[in-house]
């Protein structure tokens, strides 16, 4: 990668897309920088056809060493919210915005640093094959990372979390809420509410979930629009007590 070049990892994804030659292909991508310091490319993990696919910011210290997402103390709280939510784990497809490890030294340890603009651009085409390949109908963003990769940039999960979002190419529904590394930051004291908050946040989509298990094989999804994606005022968004409710009427 030249010094001017666009960072992109668009020249590495294969021409032919399944599950496993995009994994393959992605050990070996230099779309940016961040390869050079990470131990080896983090990709998504989980069943084939997710009835939920989940999206965070990047791999953490943990998360680089064992070369799969979600294993370190935020990926354990996850599991604890979405047993809460009554999501079992092996119908959740996990995966990032960045799929290396942004990190800086300090003493003994490795400090996460937030990706910025140009490497969540240049990651995005793998994000953009994944949602492609597993057509997953149910999207759970976590963290304002993830949430703006896939919504644009003028999306606020503070304003938007719990909502359900529709009106887009690639999932039947979108929920956005926190990342649950956001709750271990935070205040202890506020710890236990913001675990109840982020719990009612999964809830949202698993009760998308019954319908999406009972899917047919889904066709192929329509691509993803190159050079730009639909901002936040482009979606429609329905209250999920609204939406529960059609649901409870269509399965009576």
């Amino acid at each position: 990668m030249g010094p001017n070049e666009p960072w992109t990892a668009a020249p590495f994804i294969p021409r032919r897309r399944t599950l496993s030659s995009l994994r393959q292909a992605a050990h070996s991508c230099r779309g940016c920088p961040l390869w050079k310091r990470a131990t080896q490319t983090v990709f998504g993990q989980g069943p084939s056809r997710p009835a939920l696919l989940v999206v965070g910011e990047q791999p953490g210290d943990r998360e680089d060493l064992a070369g799969r997402p979600f294993v370190g103390p935020a990926g354990r709280l996850l599991d604890q919210a979405l047993a809460a939510a009554g999501i079992a784990r092996d119908e959740v497809y996990f995966t990032n915005a960045v799929k290396h490890f942004k990190w800086a030294p300090s003493g003994k340890r490795r400090l996460h640093q937030k990706p910025g603009a140009r490497e969540i651009a240049a990651c995005r085409p793998w994000l953009e094959a994944e949602l492609e390949v597993l057509a997953a109908p149910v999207v759970v963003t976590l963290g304002a990372t993830a949430a703006r990769s896939l919504l644009g940039p003028a999306f606020r999960v503070t304003r938007e979390r719990g909502k359900i979002l529709r009106g887009l190419p690639w999932a039947g529904a979108v929920v956005a809420s926190i990342h649950p590394a956001a709750i271990l930051r935070g205040d202890p004291l506020e710890r236990a509410r913001a675990l109840e908050q982020f719990v009612a946040d999964l809830r949202v989509a698993a009760a998308l979930l019954p319908k999406a298990r009972e899917r047919p094989n889904p066709a192929k999804p329509e691509p993803m629009l190159r050079g730009g994606h639909r901002g936040a005022t482009g979606m429609r968004t329905a209250h999920p007590r609204r939406v529960g409710k059609r649901q409870a009427s269509a399965n009576t």
